[in-house]
């Protein structure tokens, strides 16, 4: 293997300034409501809403303490809602609210333009060989994780 590789610091410089920039594009596009970092988890309950708190854990990549802090914090702001699942009781569901689901075109809005940023000057062949590689690491990670 190469010694003196740069992936790693890379991917968490990308990281910190991709957040930085998504937070402030949600400002500008008058996005108050949520954070970035709620918006992982409101993203993954537009894909599929009514998840269990497992589930949105493992699709957002959120350890299960981060992720009840947040979905704490989202309650509150009327953005998801928990219900126990009517056939396991110990399972909560979070779904979303009305409010939340209307926001769902500002945020694609969004997320439209971090990716023009995100991929300004790459070719198609080069974003999907970038997304395969980003994936493949995912997974090694995920992996190792267990």
């Amino acid at each position: 293997m190469i010694e003196n590789t740069y992936g790693g610091f890379y991917i968490s410089q990308i990281k910190q300034l991709q957040s930085r920039i998504f937070e402030k594009l949600l400002k500008v596009n008058g996005i108050a409501d949520f954070n970035g970092a709620q918006g992982r988890i409101l993203y993954v309950l537009w894909q599929e809403d009514n998840l269990t708190i497992s589930e949105l854990g493992q699709r957002t990549s959120l350890a299960k303490t981060t992720l009840t802090s947040m979905l704490d914090r989202m309650t509150e702001q009327g953005h998801v809602q928990r219900s126990y699942d009517p056939t396991d009781r110990r399972q909560i569901r979070i779904t979303l609210t009305e409010s939340a689901k209307a926001l769902n075109d500002s945020y694609k809005a969004v997320s439209v333009q971090m990716n023009e940023l995100f991929y300004k000057g790459f070719s198609d062949d080069e974003i999907l060989q970038l997304d395969g590689t980003l994936e493949k690491i995912l997974n090694n990670l995920k992996e190792c994780e267990g």
